[in-house]
């Protein structure tokens, strides 16, 4: 039997291997070898070299042992075909190395340790050591230092575990720099290792270093793959694609993905079990950020970064524009890689969905180095998709760098357009009222400045939702009112998606005010226009405002108490918008449907605001205290 113990450097694997070995040893009367293949030096072991040693060891005279590879080979497994044989070969550098040294049959155990996968051996028994969970952090910590010193600074043990990203290796030495240093404080040395630049320089204790076990394995690599390494410590996010390792390395996408397995079977990157990402131990990233820092110029950082940037971006903007309704959903729409753009609607949310952390830090990188006209053209092409996304936080963001970017363009009309995205955001996406009615304002002032009817009837629109939001109804009906008189006196398409927007939200407020009746009469007149069509928009984009529309118009009949009434629009509301994938807007329909049913005491009320609560939750939306309460109320009455 073979069994590899494999992983990255500094999870412990000859500690872990020799630690087996003793426990096994009584099983192996016949003997027990311990070779040290010495895979990570320069000149590793020989396979011959090896095989001298070992039969040297099973009692071989020097003048038996034959001079080739293949006929040690065979005498080593002639010799130990029939005795019960403990085999360490710890650090082994690859395949051909180990199959020499291998017993064959019998009844013999051999245990090999290597910081890659050694995936060509067959029919072998495979231990993949993983990190430590943070209580076996603290534990080994415990073990060094003594339960004293942890028990009076639990939450600084914590924190040392996690600096350490709970690698074997790094606690092992923080700790054993503790033991030297009896009267110094955890805290002392969590300080200094929160410090990012100083944290491998920290991870030291005499000739016990984190560093050294890092370039090991970084010195064996091809030089395409330690480019790789380094350039990789410059994306963004928790992990990253070989695509975007390719860009920042200047390698073809071929060898990119070369290179992030290499890496991953030697243990310096780890591979995600279900999306083709790579992620570092945050340990790994630093090491590669100081190989960055070392070996590559600040010209060619600021190259690979620029580069890098301008893909994603023209990416990015491609892939959202076929959610825009003005183009063509199928269309590629100037993607930097037309062969692997993404093919339809599907391939491109996933895309910007799983690439949201590399696309954003592009935005960043060509706001920061003035390519303003990008930042705009890339959040404009957003503005759609963003809608189905509403949930996610970074609009705010965007909108606030591209509002940016249009006032630096010295454009008022744009600075009015983002600015009015901007105010979106902060309404849906961060729920703060007060900032969406600054920048509402300020989007209202540079529309009227440039005596742009549409954009001011969005900023008037999205300045009432704010002031609804604040408690400030009287204000908000006002301005709603003035904002379906600006958009219905403006003759475009675009002006009636607007105005049906505003008639929704001047309805909700109405209904808010206890005046559900004309609420309903607002909603049914949306719902007409939905039904008139508007020239120039898909029957897809329609179908959502409609949704809409129904979902007001439920809301308002459950005002009335009219609840069967209400039941059939909120489930067509409902239907719509998960089949639109659209999450922020599917989820309160789901609050709002589970009140009418629970009102009903309909025996699908439970179950409904249950998965409404949980939905809610994931959205980090504010109506989830509301789900919660009316669950609790739900379960008080059952009991009753």
């Amino acid at each position: 039997m073979v069994a590899v113990v494999a992983g990255q450097p500094g999870l412990g694997k000859t500690a872990f291997a020799v630690h087996a070995a003793h426990l096994l040893a009584p099983r192996f009367p016949d003997g027990q070898f311990a070779l040290d293949l010495h895979g990570m030096d320069p000149e590793p072991a020989t396979p011959r070299d090896a095989l001298g040693r070992l039969l040297r060891a099973a009692g071989v005279t020097d003048a038996a042992i034959p001079a080739g590879t293949d006929d040690r080979a065979g005498l080593w497994r002639s010799v130990v075909r029939d005795r019960r044989v403990l085999l360490l070969l710890d650090n082994a550098i690859d395949e051909d190395q180990v199959r020499p040294l291998l017993p064959g049959g019998g009844r013999s155990l051999t245990v090999v340790t290597s910081r890659h996968a050694l995936a060509g051996l067959e029919s072998v028994h495979r231990v993949d050591l993983a990190l430590f969970r943070r209580e076996e952090a603290v534990e080994l910590l415990t073990r060094i230092i003594g339960a004293d010193r942890v028990r009076s600074e639990a939450q600084a043990a914590r924190d040392l575990a996690d600096l350490c990203g709970h690698l074997p290796l790094a606690v092992r030495i923080a700790g054993q720099r503790l033991l030297g240093r009896p009267h110094e404080r955890l805290a002392k040395l969590v300080a200094r290792l929160a410090e990012e630049s100083r944290r491998l320089d920290g991870l030291q204790a005499g000739g016990l270093r984190v560093r050294p076990a890092f370039a090991l394995s970084y010195r064996q690599l091809r030089p395409e793959a330690q480019r790789f390494l380094r350039r990789a410590s410059l994306a963004a996010g928790p992990d990253f694609s070989p695509g975007t390792g390719a860009l920042l390395a200047d390698l073809s996408h071929d060898e990119a993905a070369a290179c992030a397995e290499e890496l991953t079977d030697a243990g310096l990157l780890q591979s995600d079990p279900a999306t083709e990402h790579y992620r570092f131990h945050d340990l790994l990233r630093l090491f590669a950020a100081e190989r960055l820092a070392e070996e590559d110029t600040p010209e060619a950082r600021d190259a690979a970064l620029d580069r890098t940037a301008r893909w994603m971006l023209r990416r990015a903007t491609a892939a959202a524009l076929r959610f825009d309704v003005d183009h063509h959903r199928d269309a590629p729409h100037g993607d930097p890689d037309p062969a692997t753009a993404p093919a339809d609607r599907e391939e491109a949310r996933a895309w910007l969905e799983g690439e949201r952390a590399q696309w954003l830090a592009a935005l960043r990188r060509a706001h920061e180095t003035g390519h303003h006209r990008m930042v705009a053209d890339t959040a404009e092409a957003m503005h759609w998709f963003s809608d189905l996304n509403q949930h996610w936080e970074l609009w705010v963001e965007v909108f606030r760098r591209s509002a940016d970017a249009a006032r630096a363009l010295g454009s008022r009309r744009e600075e009015a357009v983002h600015l009015n995205y901007l105010a979106w955001a902060h309404n849906m996406c961060v729920h703060d009222p007060q900032a969406a009615l600054a920048s509402a304002d300020a989007a209202l002032e540079a529309a009227r400045e440039t005596r742009d009817l549409l954009q001011t009837g969005w900023a008037l629109g999205y300045g009432a939702g704010a002031l609804q939001r604040l408690g400030r109804a009287a204000e908000a009906l006002e301005r709603c009112r003035e904002a379906a008189r600006c958009l219905a006196a403006h003759d475009s398409p675009q002006a009636r998606l607007g105005e049906l927007t505003v008639l929704n939200s001047l309805g909700g407020q109405l209904r808010q005010a206890g005046r559900a009746a004309e609420a309903l009469e607002i909603h049914r007149r949306s719902e007409a226009i939905c039904a008139a069509g508007i020239a120039g928009q898909s029957d897809e984009l329609i179908g959502l405002y409609r949704a809409v529309a129904r979902h007001h118009v439920g809301n308002d009949l459950a005002a009335l108490g009219r609840w069967a009434e209400a039941e059939p629009p909120l489930r067509q509301a409902l239907v719509h918008f998960e089949a639109a994938q659209m999450p922020a807007w599917s989820e309160p329909v789901r609050l709002d449907l589970g009140l009418v049913l629970s009102a009903m005491d309909h025996p699908e009320a439970r179950e409904t605001l249950l998965a409404a609560r949980d939905g809610l939750i994931a959205l980090r939306s504010p109506r989830q205290g509301e789900a919660a309460t009316a669950l609790g109320a739900l379960d008080r009455a059952t009991r009753r």
